[in-house]
């Protein structure tokens, strides 16, 4: 691996350059497996940043994995490492809801913007959506999202965004994905990014918008996943710590069973 750190410190412009040398995908492609790395800017930690970085270097060198998603500090290291050319990427937008803070559902956009993410030569943001209609904190939250959305799809990007309603029910998840689906100027770019809740084939029909599951935090559940992958507005993963940091410490095993089921 480089000296990412030298090259920072003397070379910074490499980043732009790398960004601009990469190779995209010619299209979206129709079923995604996307690697999630994003958890560390909300003060979520993934372990020692370069251990991290041999992990998703691994990982999305795997058959079947187009896509990853990630804060500006990780992906400008895989871009300088140059693990990025040809695959989805989506930048993390707002990050400013701390895990664990008591400000979370007021979730500033402090990372990427809309033009930022197309001048990195990007394929979309991602946000995160906390909902309560207890707490003031989501209006701003709600603002910031739908803003994002309508400077994404003016740009023709996809828009990944991520809705929580304040309870996992299936009528919470559906009212989370309801309210997610009518952000913005226009929907034509959005997509959702869903957890794994009960009743997911009731759950999925309260939008026609195409559809991510998350994998969440804990060991990988591939047998939600693959129910999940069966409904019709289901069109891939977005996994993260679940495959990067498997029990068994197999990193190309655990996204190749998962990489299986999106194909399958």
């Amino acid at each position: 691996m480089p000296d990412l750190t030298e090259i920072r410190a003397r070379r910074p412009e490499a980043i732009a350059q790398a960004a601009a040398a990469r190779t995209r995908p010619a299209e979206l492609p129709e079923r995604l497996m996307v690697i999630a790395a994003d958890h560390p800017g909300r003060g979520m930690l993934l372990g020692e940043r370069n251990d991290l970085l041999d992990r998703l270097v691994l990982a999305l060198s795997r058959p079947g994995v187009n896509g990853v998603l990630g804060t500006p500090d990780i992906l400008e290291d895989l871009l300088l490492l140059g693990a990025l050319d040809d695959k989805v990427v989506v930048g993390s937008m707002n990050r400013g809801g701390l895990h664990g803070a008591t400000w979370s559902l007021d979730d500033r956009f402090t990372a990427y913007d809309a033009a930022a993410i197309a001048r990195n030569r990007f394929e979309g943001g991602k946000m995160l959506l906390h909902l309560d209609t207890d707490d003031p904190l989501t209006a701003a939250t709600l603002a910031g999202c739908a803003h994002a959305v309508s400077g994404l799809a003016e740009r023709r990007l996809l828009a990944l965004v991520e809705p929580f309603w304040r309870d996992a029910s299936a009528e919470g998840a559906m009212k989370a994905i309801s309210v997610a689906s009518a952000l913005g100027t226009s929907s034509a770019y959005t997509w959702l990014k869903v957890p794994v809740v009960d009743e997911m084939e009731r759950v999925m029909t309260a939008s026609t918008l195409p559809a991510l599951v998350l994998g969440g935090g804990g060991p990988a559940d591939y047998d939600a996943w693959d129910r999940a992958l069966a409904l019709p507005t289901v069109r891939g993963l977005v996994i993260g710590r679940s495959l990067l940091y498997p029990a068994d410490g197999d990193v190309a095993g655990a996204v190749d069973i998962a990489t299986g089921l999106v194909a399958a």
